[in-house]
């Protein structure tokens, strides 16, 4: 008698539970691909927060380049020098 529930057991375990927690995990991790809210609030606020910078920056070199009486040579303009050679 118990040679004819272990075959049923092993069949059982390799085409529903084996399957079940393969797809069960699949679905976490593509879960887990995606931002959550709290990480795409805090991603758009590092990117505020990045682009006030570079404007603060800016106004800086602008306002120490008039002092200064000279221009000084961005970063967008080294960036074009190198491409250009």
């Amino acid at each position: 008698m118990e040679d004819v529930f272990l075959p049923i057991i092993i069949v059982g375990i390799l085409f529903v539970a084996l399957p079940g927690m393969i797809l069960h995990y699949v679905t976490e991790w593509r879960k887990m691909k995606s931002l959550r809210p709290d990480d795409e609030r805090m991603l758009e606020d590092l990117w505020r927060s990045a682009k006030r910078m570079e404007r603060r920056i800016e106004a800086l070199e602008t306002l120490i380049d008039a002092e200064a009486g000279t221009r000084r040579p961005s970063a967008d303009d080294d960036l074009t020098r190198r491409y250009d050679q």
